[in-house]
């Protein structure tokens, strides 16, 4: 007799990354799927494709209720924690839901993973972490030293993870995601400047200097799976391209590829923002056997199509 395939849960799965991610997990296997999501980013149109599928379960939940993460963690044999305020200048602006949101959300699922006797949690946490490198490339052993609240609450997070971690013999796996790009994206530079370009609008860098570190979704979803079936414990892993990209370029290339004249407009620089990122990925190789490409925009024309739910 066959055991059947115990549930995954992801938080946060209605988002860009966790929509992926979902896609993935109801391709590749046979088990329950469940989406925990406040739709504050997310949206349901990412998941309309499952629409049929009986596998899946879409809750309507904030990671911040603890009683809801409970009831929605209870029999899953992994949660992927993806739930966040994401965004570094919504972090600046709503100080409190960012901390909450970031810090005694993740406390939340941790708590409710260990009294469900999770097999596995991965952590989807973020080079913001690091703040304004030193040195690059920056490997994961760098000071933790953000200079953002989005970046120290994802740092305060990763803190909890390594506790409960300890406490409860938890199997925690923590992803540092670099600037992933994708469909059914919205509010970063890269929709942002789509959107734009199209409109004939200019595409504003706030100081000029800024070199970034993009990654696919496709890779980050590669780096999620994979991070799941890993054998704890396992240090924290960079996923990036380990390739820097100024925004000076990145913008022209968006020019050319909407096929417009760029007009790009340079504005003072918002302290807030890391200026220079780039991430070393030889642990992500080792441990996840994931190569980067070459040239870490290559996808950028799968985008030409896609329009923001929020600007369309």
């Amino acid at each position: 007799m066959s055991v059947p395939a115990r549930k995954i849960v992801v938080t946060g799965g209605a988002g860009a990354i966790g929509s992926h991610l979902v896609d993935r997990l109801l391709a590749e296997r046979r088990g329950p799927v469940v989406v925990f999501d406040n739709l504050s980013r997310g949206r349901l149109a990412n998941l309309a494709s499952h629409h049929d599928e009986q596998r899946l379960e879409v809750i309507m939940g904030d990671v911040r209720d603890a009683d809801a993460v409970r009831a929605a963690v209870r029999g899953a044999d992994v949660v992927y924690h993806l739930a966040a305020q994401s965004t570094v200048l919504r972090g600046a602006r709503h100080p409190e839901e960012t901390f909450t949101t970031n810090v005694v959300g993740t406390f939340n699922v941790l708590q409710a993973a260990a009294a469900a006797h999770v097999h596995r949690i991965v952590f989807a946490s973020s080079r913001e972490v690091y703040g304004e490198p030193i040195a690059l490339p920056v490997d994961e052993d760098a000071p933790l030293a953000a200079i953002n609240l989005y970046g120290a609450s994802k740092a305060a997070a990763e803190a909890i993870c390594r506790v409960v971690q300890r406490e409860h013999a938890l199997e925690i796996v923590i992803l540092r995601f670099a600037n992933v790009f994708g469909p059914r994206d919205f509010g970063r530079v890269i929709p942002c400047w789509l959107e734009r370009a199209f409109a004939g609008h200019a595409l504003e860098i706030y100081g000029g200097e800024q070199v970034l570190d993009f990654i696919w979704v496709g890779h980050a979803v590669d780096a999620l799976a994979r991070a799941a079936a890993l054998e704890a414990p396992v240090p924290p892993v960079n996923v990036a391209s380990g390739i820097g990209t100024s925004l000076t370029s990145l913008a022209q290339r968006i020019s050319c590829l909407v096929g417009r004249p760029g007009h790009v407009q340079y504005l003072p620089a918002r302290p807030m923002e890391v200026k220079r990122f780039v991430a070393n990925v030889e642990r992500m190789r080792r441990l996840l056997g994931i190569e980067p490409p070459t040239d870490p925009l290559e996808e950028l024309p799968a985008l030409l199509g896609e329009r923001s739910p929020v600007l369309a």
